[in-house]
């Protein structure tokens, strides 16, 4: 599996935190984090999840294999925290299920089951059965009007539009099918998240990326290890539109 990575920092720091990119995204939506000033002097390394925004596709587009390689790329790059966002945050998730990493993870706007995540991607999911790829160039359209409702200035917005651009409707439609079903597999992840015992923070918008189920907030409520983050207001992009909440949470994991 073949990653495209951005490493912002020294390359001997001392701490060093992995970054994975969500669906359809890249390492360039890390950008506004890693100019953050408090985060000077930590490596950070952005990455984008194999085979989205045109990177190289991988053979198996589970989720569980993306972890098990992004476990090797935190290794590799001495990371003691994982943040991930949307899909990388279950590939975050997975890191510390099934693959032995234990440090904290920061999960931004991350769906626990298939009813967190839009209708829309579900029921491109469920067209593309019959109308290939075509539904998933609907999706790269509506990105950009998600963008375009983003708080960023135009000219970045133009930057993370055409990042989003670079996707093959026919590798999203092979990446989406298998992230669907690994959500459909386990029914829901939060208490999977809960028995991995790692520090982890669940922070979601309360519109715009997602949710929780009353049942999944439940139960991240009651574990003793897990801390339900919610920012006010409506959020498509948090990594972009809340860097120095982000930035902050890492600070806190670190320490």
């Amino acid at each position: 599996m073949e990653w495209d990575i951005r490493v912002h920092g020294p390359h001997d720091a001392v701490d060093s935190v992995l970054l994975l990119s969500g669906g359809l995204i890249t390492a360039e939506f890390y950008a506004e984090i890693a100019a953050r000033p408090e985060l000077a002097g930590l490596k950070l390394v952005a990455a984008t999840l194999p085979g989205h925004g045109g990177s190289p596709p991988p053979r198996d587009p589970s989720v569980e294999a993306c972890a098990h390689e992004a476990a090797k790329l935190a290794t590799e790059h001495g990371c003691s925290v994982v943040a991930g966002y949307s899909m990388g945050a279950n590939v975050a998730l997975e890191m510390a299920a099934a693959e032995g990493f234990t440090g904290p993870l920061i999960l931004l706007g991350p769906s626990f089951s298939v009813s967190d995540e839009m209708l829309t991607l579900r029921v491109l999911d469920r067209l593309a059965m019959v109308l290939g790829t075509l539904p998933y160039r609907f999706m790269l359209e509506f990105t950009d009007v998600a963008l375009n409702a983003a708080q960023l200035p135009p000219e970045r917005r133009n930057v993370l539009g055409n990042e989003v651009r670079k996707n093959s409707p026919g590798e999203l439609r092979r990446l989406i099918r298998a992230y669907l079903d690994y959500l459909r597999g386990h029914g829901s992840v939060a208490s999977r998240l809960c028995e991995t015992g790692v520090p982890a923070w669940v922070v979601h918008a309360e519109r715009g990326d997602g949710g929780l189920t009353a049942a999944e907030r439940r139960i991240l409520t009651a574990c003793p290890t897990t801390t339900v983050v919610t920012v006010p207001g409506t959020s498509w992009f948090l990594p972009n539109e809340k860097p120095e909440l982000v930035a902050g949470l890492i600070l806190g994991a670190l320490r």
